[in-house]
């Protein structure tokens, strides 16, 4: 209390030497002696205001804590009472008493707010997420204090996560805690820590607000869709694959070491029906059989500028990852061994090919921090290396995105040279906006020309599509969201055919 009955004493002090004869007289010396006008009188009012704000805004700054916008009413009510002051004398005292119970008011409102060791937080999350799938973040607020508190609650989130909700409000009792949920959608690989969690607390009054915030360490891994692993995994045990776009392929031939019994379906060979199951189950069985294994797929993931464009918030490279991951994992399943070589300007990574579930590991570990690169993509360097690491027989899968002559050149150049060693398929990412354009009602203006340049552009396309298929390389031409499961039909026509 000794900083309210100081400000008491500077506004009895003012207040008196207002009130006598030459109350005014000396206060223009005082203003003259400062190098101000008369007129500056004027100037007493914000003077009174700034003895009754500054040293709780100062306290404010120091412990961060912040007047609302009530307090601030409250602290110009003082101001604009006390313009009265150059008027009559008989409302200094009415200034003197307002002053008084105003301060004597916010000071006991922001005695009530609590100290920043009465309030604790836990965080409970998982520490590896997929990219643009939701994934849920539980907080865990205690207040050990014994007032009752309102508090609104927001995460240490990354901009390139979005939550919902972003932010709580809640009310805590005392020496209770209080529990919530939210949901955080990243839209970026990588590792991100989240450090802290943050508190706001208002005042009993609600004059007053305090920031708190309280140390808790997160580690996040985001990595490519991995959702849709567990979703291939229960389609699959249930047949229900195209539900993903992922059609059943008919053999050519068959092979025939015995795998297991499984229901009949429409796209069944009827000559694998085993009565005896049959007529046992009273359904209708076919055996299936094993494809050959033990074959080798490596994929060469362009990282350089061509892949830096979006496509429903993501990067192509995005894309690529979710693509490359979902096919490893089928080919994993079927016995197959999987590599991985990225590269821009020059060779990035690279996963040697095997087998096994622990494969898909390294997989996801090589690709989750991996970004496109403001770069020319090296395709010399690429292939250089696969010549050097990979010496038998693989399916080759080049994904890239070509909108120029020179490397449109380079790709149909070094997978040409590896037809007969390798079985390569090379995969071009489309642009929707050349599409567009081309496909355009209105043909007028502008957009004719856009059309124009648009079908010029498809047509050259077209045309390297072809090259690369007189030249013995498999080509696919595809939207980036449709990369999915379109590479896995691929894949699993080529082993149908037998190719590798």
């Amino acid at each position: 209390m000794n900083y309210v009955t100081q400000l008491m004493q500077s506004d009895l002090a003012l207040t008196m030497l207002a009130q006598t004869s030459g109350g005014q007289n000396v206060m223009q010396r005082i203003f003259t002696s400062l190098g101000l006008g008369a007129e500056d009188l004027t100037a007493l009012p914000l003077l009174m205001f700034v003895l009754i704000a500054a040293p709780f805004l100062i306290y404010a700054y120091i412990w961060s804590v912040y007047p609302t916008r009530w307090a601030a009413c409250l602290f110009a009510l003082p101001l604009l009472i006390s313009i009265g002051v150059l008027m009559s004398s008989e409302v200094l005292t009415y200034v003197l008493v307002i002053d008084a119970a105003i301060l004597l008011f916010l000071a006991i409102d922001f005695r009530t707010l609590p100290r920043a060791k009465r309030l604790a937080a836990e965080r409970e999350t998982l520490r590896i997420a997929s990219l643009q799938k939701k994934h849920r973040v539980t907080l865990l607020i205690e207040n050990s204090g014994a007032r009752r508190l309102k508090v609104a609650i927001r995460d240490d989130l990354p901009q390139e996560f979005s939550a919902t909700p972003e932010e709580f409000q809640v009310e805590l009792g005392p020496r209770s805690r209080a529990t919530v949920h939210y949901e955080f959608e990243p839209n970026r690989r990588g590792a991100f820590t989240l450090n802290y969690v943050y508190l706001q607390v208002e005042s009993s009054f609600g004059f007053w607000r305090k920031f708190v915030r309280i140390p808790v360490e997160s580690v996040v891994k985001v990595y490519p869709d991995m959702k849709q692993l567990s979703e291939y995994a229960i389609l699959a045990r249930t047949n229900r694959l195209s539900l993903m776009g992922v059609r059943r392929t008919r053999k050519v031939g068959q092979d025939h070491d015995f795998e297991r019994l499984r229901d009949y379906t429409l796209d069944d060979n009827y000559k694998h029906i085993d009565w005896r199951s049959t007529a046992r189950r009273r359904r209708l069985t076919v055996r299936e059989f094993q494809s050959s294994q033990s074959q080798r797929i490596i994929f060469l993931i362009d990282c350089g500028r061509m892949m830096t464009n979006e496509v429903d918030g993501i990067s192509l490279l995005d894309h690529s990852l979710n693509a490359m991951l979902m096919m490893s994992y089928v080919a994993l399943r079927q016995g197959d061994s999987v590599g991985a070589i990225c590269f821009s300007n020059e060779v990035l990574s690279y996963v040697p090919p095997r087998s096994g579930s622990n494969q898909m590991n390294h997989l996801l570990h090589a690709s989750y921090d991996r970004f496109p690169q403001l770069v020319e993509s090296r395709y010399d360097s690429a292939f250089m290396y696969l010549r050097a690491h990979c010496q038998k027989r693989s399916l080759i899968v080049m994904i890239s995105n070509v909108i120029d002559e020179v490397n449109a050149h380079q790709v149909e150049q070094y997978l040409g040279t590896i037809v007969g060693r390798h079985l390569p398929l090379g995969i071009l990412l489309r642009d929707h906006r050349i599409f567009d354009a081309a496909d355009t009602e209105k043909l007028y203006g502008r957009s004719l020309f856009e059309a124009a340049a648009a079908a010029e552009i498809l047509t050259w396309r077209h045309q390297v599509l072809t090259d690369l298929a007189h030249r013995g390389v498999m080509a696919m031409d595809v939207f980036p969201e449709d990369l999915t499961a379109n590479l896995v039909n691929q894949y699993l026509e080529i082993k149908a055919r037998h190719l590798l």
